[in-house]
């Protein structure tokens, strides 16, 4: 393996041992500001646990702008439901198959933690010539972007920023979509069920999952709307009572898993295993080239005590209803960049909790008055089914600067370091350029990556030959600032 890849890959080990979960990232910070400290950079970290690292100029490099190298520390902590991993103490175990790294059947976490392990490499490194820079590592990015919108005017002094944040090496990102959450909430009723009731486990796995922006136009299982089409089969053949209900994890996150325990007449229990049998025999065609591993569970379960245990009939029908409902997949393509998605919406998770049923939705746009459409549909199906709706996390996209004379910079650079012209493209996904650049005026971004495939699910993956890639790039890049 490539030294400079191997040092990169260390960092990324190293910082692989130390639970980040969004919202959970004290412990990362600390161990980065003890780095730091270590090697004698100055550190600052703000009331929200974002924290800049500046390392000095080298030689010759004392007049050039400064460069800002922006990632964030979060990860969203996905695994397969046949998985011990505890996110909240065990480290990330590292599987190399051949020139790809991934993790033991949770997510990898190169999302964003190879942003900083190059960073870190790139500081530390004696022989990489490079203005003044600011290392810019961010939390809780996953859950909304956060980190950075708490970030503080003054915080960073640089006026050219590096996001390391995309995942196709070569391509270079420019503009990104906004996004904004829309929760669904409904008050559900329940009823006794009757002493002789059968119970049965419905699951939906197997699904690949995947990142709701950038995987989003593949058209994978939704394993919420699979369950919800599986509900709606049952109840028109027989009587049927949900007990429980869960789906998804994470707002950017496409449903691999979705579960429902539900009710039904003791004579019934036939027909329930035919229904289902017969709707997996067709679900399963549906999506047989995108998620051939698409499976139906079914169980028999003790439901428990009898009383106030179920939703009733009626209720049971209106959330099948509103799930059935409610948009996912793509809304709509750019006009402007071809085969890129415009808008979209994910049906990120369901659950019925404390009494009530509980949506969260995930609108995603480059255009907003275009979320602004979709999210009203949500408002308008939800009040249909007698339910609240309520928006929050909103970011407004990042639009590209085709005249950015740090895109014109980093195509000469990529064109003399590989001798091809890189990929120039808008994101269908939430980057902090779209934060950052308007809380610091005049800030000139780019974003760019080494390859990961499936990202925010287990399958989550890393190209190693295209780290060292872009290690390359980002050494010339920023020798190219001697002025």
């Amino acid at each position: 393996m490539d030294q400079n890849v191997d040092k990169v890959l260390k960092f990324f080990q190293q910082i692989n041992q130390i639970p980040r979960c969004s919202k959970n990232e004290k412990k990362i910070v600390l161990w980065l500001k003890q780095w730091a400290g270590g090697k004698q950079f100055p550190v600052a970290v703000d009331s929200a646990g974002n924290m800049v690292v500046t390392v000095a100029p080298t030689a010759g490099y004392e007049h050039s702008p400064g460069i800002v190298i922006q990632g964030h520390v979060d990860m969203v902590c996905e695994k397969s439901p046949d998985s011990d991993h505890n996110f909240s103490r065990d480290p990330i175990r590292h599987v190399f198959e051949g020139d790809w790294l991934g993790a033991d059947k949770t997510t990898l976490g190169a999302d964003n933690g190879i942003a900083i392990a190059l960073a870190m490499a790139l500081a530390t490194d004696a022989k990489v010539a490079h203005p003044q820079l600011e290392l810019l590592f961010t939390v809780d990015e996953e859950t909304g972007l956060n980190g950075a919108k708490l970030l503080a005017p003054g915080f960073v002094k640089g006026k050219v920023l590096l996001n390391v944040d995309s995942e196709t090496e070569g391509v270079f990102t420019v503009g990104c979509a906004g996004g904004r959450n829309t929760l669904v909430s409904r008050k559900l009723t329940f009823a006794d069920l009757a002493e002789d009731s059968a119970c049965f486990s419905l699951k939906m796995q197997g699904l690949h999952g995947g990142h709701s922006g950038i995987d989003i136009h593949k058209q994978r299982a939704n394993a919420n709307k699979v369950l919800a089409r599986t509900l709606d089969r049952l109840f028109k053949s027989c009587p049927i009572r949900l007990v429980s209900l869960k789906g998804g994890s994470a707002h950017n996150a496409i449903p691999r898993d979705a579960a429902a325990i539900f009710a039904c007449n003791p004579s019934d229990t036939a027909t329930v295993n035919k229904i289902v049998g017969e709707f997996e025999k067709i679900v399963q065609p549906e999506y047989a080239s995108i998620e051939p591993l698409l499976a139906f569970a079914l169980s028999p379960v003790d439901s428990g005590p009898k009383e106030n245990t179920a939703l009733d009939m009626q209720a049971t029908r209106e959330v099948i209803d509103l799930i059935l409902s409610l948009p996912h997949g793509v809304m709509g393509m750019s006009p402007d960049f071809e085969g890129l998605v415009e808008t979209s919406n994910n049906l990120a998770t369901v659950e019925i909790i404390d009494g009530s049923l509980q949506i969260l939705t995930s609108q995603r746009s480059s255009v907003m008055s275009r979320m602004d459409e979709v999210t009203t549909i949500i408002n308008a199906t939800a009040a249909l089914a007698g339910a609240d709706s309520q928006s929050d996390s909103e970011f407004s996209p990042w639009t590209p600067d085709m005249q950015s004379a740090l895109l014109k910079r980093c195509k000469e650079v990529y064109e003399n370091v590989t001798g091809r012209q890189p990929l120039i493209q808008s994101l269908h996904a939430g980057l902090e350029c779209a934060i950052i650049g308007e809380k610091y005026e005049g800030m000139d971004m780019i974003s760019f990556g080494p390859t990961m495939e499936d990202p925010h699910s287990p399958n989550e993956r890393l190209f190693i030959p295209s780290v060292g890639k872009v290690w390359d790039f980002m050494v010339e890049l920023l020798e190219s600032y001697k002025v």
